[in-house]
Parts: C-alpha cells; sequence; structure tokens
C-alpha cells in the first residue's frame, strides 16, 4: 500500500511537471513547493504507520509470551495434570525380645518385613486446584492376621481384621492454593505433629526404621480428617487445622495415645475433634536450617464406642519441638516431644474393664508422656567421591512419664543408641544398615543388642 502511494506521486508528479513545463517560473515553483509538501506529509503519515506497526507486533509477541501463564492458572498441560508418587522399605532385624512384660530374659528372633509400599496419585484441575490421594500397603498384604503382643498380661494370640493397618489410606485430600500466602486443604490431612509425618520417606530419614520414640507416642504419618489452612510468609510456614479427635478406648501403656487413631475402624468417631497448629522457620524437607514447633489440642473420650463409661473429657496436650541443619556433608536432625493427657485414671479403668481390650495388669496411661531422638550424619559423597553416609543416632521414648496416682512403670522407659551407614547408589534408592544398644530403665531387665538392614526407594512420575 505505501509502495502504491509513492508510485502514485511520482506519476502525478511526472504529469504535474509536463502541464507546467510551458508555465512560467512562478507556477512551476509553485508546483514544486506544493509537491515538496504532499512527499512531506506522505513521509510523516508513512512514519506513524510504521510505529503503529512496530507496536502491534510488540503487543502481538507480549500477548503469545503472557498466554501460557494466563492459561495454566485455569487449564494445565495434560503432562502437568496427573501425578504418580512411589515410596516403600522392606527391613530385617534381629533383636532380642520379651516373651511378656514380666520377663527378665530376652531371646533373639530375626524378621523379614515389608514395611510399606505406598502409592501416590494426584490430579491438578488448575494452577489452584488439586486432589491427592495416598495409599499404604503395610506389611505385605491385607486380611485377617495371627499377631502375638508379648505386652499384653503374660502374652497372648491375637487374631485381627487388618483392614485398617493393613492397607490404609493415609491421604485424601482436596486443596485451594490461592498463593504462595495462603491455601485451604480438606479431607482426609496430614496432622503436622511429629517429623515423621513430614520426613516419612526413606530417604529422609537415617536410621533403618522410622524412629521408635516418636512411634511409643503418637501415631506416626499421622492422618485424621479435617480442614485446615497453609501459607508461607518470609521465610516461616504456617499450618492451622481443625481435625476429628482421638479414641481413648485405645490408649496404651506402651504406646500412650498412638493406638487411639482410628484408622481401624469402617467409620471415624467425630464427637470431639482437636486443633492442631505448626510454625516452621525454614523448610525441613530442604537443605539449610529449619526450625519448627507445633502444639495438638482435643477430647478423646467423647469418640469412644462405648460410651459413658468415661464420664471426663480425656483432654490431650501435645507440645513439639523440631530442628534440622543440612548443608554440605552435614546432617543433624532433633525433635522432642511433651504430652499430657488427663482423666488418665478412669480411662485407664474403663479400658481395663472393657470386653475384647484385655489391658492385662500393665493398665497405667499416662498422665504425661515425653520423647526425644537426635541423628548426625555425614555424606561421604563430599569427601571421597562415595555414595555413603554414615550416622549415629539416639531414641528415647517414655510414655509413662507421670500417672495420676501411684508409681509409673518403668517397663516402657526406653533409649535406643545405634550407629550405621546408607548407600545410595543411584538417587532415588537406599540401601541402609544399623547396629545398637536397647536399654530399658528396669534395673533386672539387661541391656541388649540390635541389629537391621534395610532398602528403600522414591521415585515419582
Amino acid at each position: 500500500m505505501i509502495k502504491r502511494s509513492l508510485l502514485a506521486v511520482a506519476i502525478a508528479g511526472i504529469c504535474a511537471s509536463a502541464t507546467v513545463a510551458a508555465a512560467t517560473p512562478e507556477a512551476l515553483e509553485k508546483a514544486i513547493a506544493k509537491q515538496e509538501a504532499e512527499l512531506k506529509q506522505l513521509r510523516k503519515e508513512l512514519a506513524l504507520l510504521a510505529q503503529a506497526q512496530k507496536e502491534q507486533q510488540a503487543a502481538q509477541a507480549k500477548q503469545r509470551a503472557a498466554k501460557p501463564m494466563t492459561s495454566a492458572k485455569h487449564e494445565t498441560s495434560k503432562l502437568d495434570k496427573f501425578v504418580f508418587k512411589s515410596y516403600g522399605s522392606a527391613v530385617y532385624t534381629s533383636d532380642e525380645v520379651f516373651d511378656n512384660v514380666q520377663d527378665t530374659t530376652p531371646s533373639r528372633r530375626g524378621r523379614f518385613d515389608l514395611e510399606r509400599i505406598v502409592t501416590e496419585f494426584g490430579y491438578r484441575f488448575n494452577n489452584q486446584w488439586d486432589v491427592e490421594f495416598e495409599i499404604e500397603y503395610e506389611h505385605g498384604g491385607a486380611g485377617a492376621a495371627l499377631e502375638y503382643d508379648g505386652f499384653e498380661e503374660f502374652g497372648e494370640f491375637e487374631t485381627e481384621i487388618e483392614a485398617g493397618g493393613e492397607v490404609v489410606i493415609e491421604k485424601a485430600q482436596f486443596r485451594y492454593r490461592y498463593d504462595d500466602n495462603f491455601g485451604i486443604k480438606f479431607g482426609n490431612i496430614h496432622v503436622p505433629i511429629g517429623l515423621g509425618t513430614i520426613l516419612h520417606k526413606p530417604g529422609q530419614y537415617l536410621t533403618v526404621q522410622r524412629h521408635k520414640s516418636e512411634a511409643a507416642l503418637i501415631p506416626t504419618t499421622w492422618n485424621e480428617f479435617g480442614i485446615g489452612v497453609f501459607g508461607r510468609f518470609n521465610n516461616f510456614n504456617y499450618q492451622a487445622q481443625v481435625v476429628n479427635g482421638l479414641n481413648s478406648e485405645y490408649f496404651r501403656t506402651y504406646s500412650w495415645v498412638a493406638s487411639g487413631h482410628q484408622k481401624r475402624f469402617e467409620h471415624v468417631n467425630a464427637d470431639d475433634f482437636a486443633l492442631v497448629a505448626r510454625l516452621d522457620w525454614g523448610s525441613f524437607k530442604q537443605e539449610g536450617l529449619a526450625l519448627g514447633a507445633a502444639y495438638y489440642y482435643g477430647m478423646s473420650a467423647g469418640n469412644r464406642h462405648k460410651e459413658g463409661r468415661v464420664a471426663q473429657d480425656g483432654e490431650v496436650n501435645i507440645f513439639a519441638l523440631q530442628g534440622a541443619y543440612v548443608e554440605g556433608p552435614w546432617i543433624l536432625r532433633g525433635q522432642y516431644l511433651y504430652g499430657t493427657l488427663s482423666d488418665s485414671d478412669a480411662i485407664a479403668q474403663a479400658n481395663k474393664t472393657t470386653p475384647g481390650l484385655k489391658p492385662g495388669n500393665f493398665a497405667q496411661v499416662g498422665s504425661q508422656a515425653q520423647s526425644f531422638f537426635v541423628e548426625a550424619g555425614v555424606d561421604l559423597n563430599h569427601f571421597f567421591e562415595i555414595p555413603i553416609t554414615v550416622f549415629a543416632n539416639v531414641d528415647y521414648s517414655n510414655p509413662l512419664k507421670k500417672v495420676e496416682s501411684g508409681d509409673a512403670s518403668k517397663r516402657f522407659e526406653n533409649t535406643w543408641t545405634s550407629i550405621g551407614v546408607n548407600y545410595s547408589p543411584i538417587p532415588k534408592l537406599v540401601l541402609k544398615a544399623e547396629g545398637g544398644l536397647h536399654q530399658v530403665a528396669v534395673a533386672s531387665i539387661p541391656d541388649t543388642n540390635f541389629f537391621a538392614l534395610g532398602v528403600g526407594y522414591q521415585f515419582s512420575l
């Protein structure tokens, strides 16, 4: 179009020149001045047109660059919509065990255990909404299991239908994330009290098995039905939740409130709820320094199946402090748990006389409980280019720190001290070995030795 305009001007100029060829000099000068003015105006219009084209091209380029971001907010690609992850572990343990709580002469037993195979499925509706399911297959399968419980009276065999202990839905949550500062999740969600719920994959802890001190007080990989908010501001991460409470019918001497987790039942009683809050500085899943504190508050008596046996509330308070430093070759993690339980005598008495529970002579339930662990490791790959981490670990638990009346038994105050190695031939696979000393705070029970081997994996697609 621009070329045609220039051609028209040129033709018009030639015609005008021919017309004025015989004209007077004055007329010729006027004709030339007119042509120059027209050419000047045309150049101006041409410059404006070129600028408009440049701006249009820039706008189109900006639109093309912004289009993936705009569409990603509402619709992700097919590859990003589906998420699949898996992790698992198998272990061999050699321990000196006791037939029952009164026995003071241990015997050594070796055991293999396919601890768990976990599959995680997720679907992203868009960058704000997603759903995630986590299914754990424990100890190799599901169905009826015959188990020996040495902590029951003089030891007994129990037949249990392991529908809630062998195949477990550990997470079934819906999540809405407005931005990095605020989000909401609801459904069956993780309760962020212990580090075992945050760092539960084989490569996220150094010991062969998850820390025994945590399992002696609270549920491992704790999950409950509820709703929570989460987010991040500056270098702080926060969580606050309302979840269903524990069931005090299954509070036991040797595991405090851990066995009150209602995962074993078809329906979860929700007459009592709990509040959970957590604040972390830094991230426990990344390198660097991380510090965290968590608090759990809830009632437990209202969730008992047998109503009326405990008139009191059974109030549970749990405080957790955690820290980690992972930088270069150095690995250091630690946790302290402290808990209180009101009406523990009433709960112990009610459980003692509830048909089918048979808690035996050691039916005390702690009014106070505590535990801690510290693990420290050195990644030798930073020095010798071999993928081996050596570590030392101490676990301590006392679910009977205090009782409401009488003297608390020391039979369940345990300390495990160990050293070991982690070998990672490839980043997603780890082979572990650990050996150590198990001590019970009862003079008549000898110190025993334990040894464990394990293999773990984790990957995501």
